[in-house]
């Protein structure tokens, strides 16, 4: 984080000076952030199965699944109404009639 706001820093001084010098540092650093991220890229999906593989968090993973599985269904139609009458409809021309009073 710290190499990224230097770099922030690095790119301002090149923007007002506009010099060789400040462009050079500036792209000196722009590689140095580029290389934390590249490696900080890799570590983490070795972290995230390390996790994975831990027998107490397996039930968490089942759960976070089965959350995104029943997120992403979509509702496909109406199982039932109620009438104003109080009675409730469950097949599906009668919901189609309902709606259309």
């Amino acid at each position: 984080m710290r190499r990224l706001l230097k770099q922030k820093i690095k790119y301002g001084k090149w923007k007002k000076e506009n010099t060789k010098e400040a462009r050079k540092e500036y792209k000196k650093n722009t590689q140095n952030a580029k290389r934390v991220i590249s490696s900080a890229k890799e570590k983490k999906p070795k972290e995230c199965a390390n996790v994975l593989n831990d027998s107490e968090c397996q039930n968490d993973i089942f759960q976070m699944a089965m959350q995104v599985v029943n997120e992403r269904q979509d509702i496909t139609g109406l199982n039932c109404i109620k009438r104003a009458s109080g009675k409730v409809i469950v097949d599906d021309k009668g919901i189609k009639d309902s709606w259309k009073e």
